[in-house]
């Protein structure tokens, strides 16, 4: 997306406007909760299927709403980035998010996405873009914590599960370096229904291929939580993330990572009645410390 998500070389130290802010706000908010509502979504809707649908929607309805305000459809270059963009940040990250949910709390799912600002400076050391001293510190504290909550019964108690998260972090952090590097998606909300649009084809591929049953008729609960990661999951809060990718500094964009875990384990504890041990509660207070100094130079700028 080159008009859209490379960022200018000032975006790491330029002022965060009221768009940043706002996109900060949906991303840190709103993704901290889906996070529950993907858990209640997999009542009925088994991971693969939830998460390919929700986006294949999602990405026809911003398609639609772009074609009638006059948008011109992506190039075939564009669909293929799309399709590589795609099947790495959202059948590779989403999914196997969803599928890690099946048996580990969504609050320590989420906690350990914290991963991916240390993944995402890696692979741009591959373009030559090093993080700023107190990125690199931020990044160094809130991996710490991400590796004390691995040591957590939750984790611990489904290998599965771990390895569904680390492979989501993995895949999600290379498409999301990949987007602003080498592989441009049409400009604007376009270029992102067009990587919704594949991502949700290839979940539901792979839904096919696993032999997923989705329960029918669904559980209202996961309707409900269904309608409310299409719409604020992914029109709202995805949609954010893209533009972060554009308007600000790698550490900012993936900031959320160390922001959704409290959000999502105080709902997780409130609302789903999980368990969430003092080990687990201390490890989350080293990734907040992480985010601390991730944002203090930002902020600052």
């Amino acid at each position: 997306m080159s008009t859209t998500l490379t960022a200018s070389p000032s975006a790491a130290s330029a002022p965060m406007s009221p768009l940043v802010l706002a996109c900060l706000a949906a991303t840190w908010v709103v993704w901290g909760s889906t996070y529950l509502a993907i858990k209640y979504a997999l009542l009925s809707l088994p991971p693969f299927f939830q998460m390919g649908s929700r986006f294949l929607v999602a990405g026809l309805l911003l398609l639609g709403w772009m074609r009638w305000r006059g948008a011109a459809l992506p190039s075939a270059r564009e669909w293929r980035n799309a399709l590589l963009v795609g099947t790495l940040m959202l059948a590779g990250g989403m999914g196997g998010t969803a599928y890690a949910e099946q048996t580990v709390g969504s609050g320590l799912v989420v906690a350990f996405i914290a991963v991916v600002p240390l993944m995402i400076a890696l692979v741009n050391l591959c373009f030559g873009i090093r993080p700023q001293r107190l990125e690199t510190a931020g990044i160094a504290v809130g991996l710490g914590g991400v590796l004390m909550l691995t040591q957590g019964a939750g984790f611990q108690a489904s290998p599965a599960g771990l390895a569904a998260i680390a492979i989501a972090c993995i895949t999600w952090s290379i498409g999301s370096v990949l987007s602003q590097r080498s592989l441009p998606l049409a400009p604007g909300p376009m270029g992102f229904a067009s990587e919704m649009i594949c991502g949700g084809l290839v979940l539901l591929a792979l839904s096919g291929l696993s032999g997923e049953t989705p329960q029918w008729p669904p559980r209202t609960e996961s309707v409900l939580a269904w309608v409310y990661l299409v719409v604020f999951g992914s029109l709202i809060a995805f949609n954010a993330y893209m533009v972060l990718l554009q308007k600000a500094s790698a550490g900012l964009a993936s900031s959320y990572t160390f922001v959704n875990p409290v959000i999502a384990m105080l709902l997780g504890v409130a609302i789903a009645g999980e368990q969430v041990t003092a080990f687990e509660w201390g490890a989350v207070a080293v990734v907040l410390a992480g985010v601390v100094l991730l944002m203090w130079k930002p902020a600052r700028g």
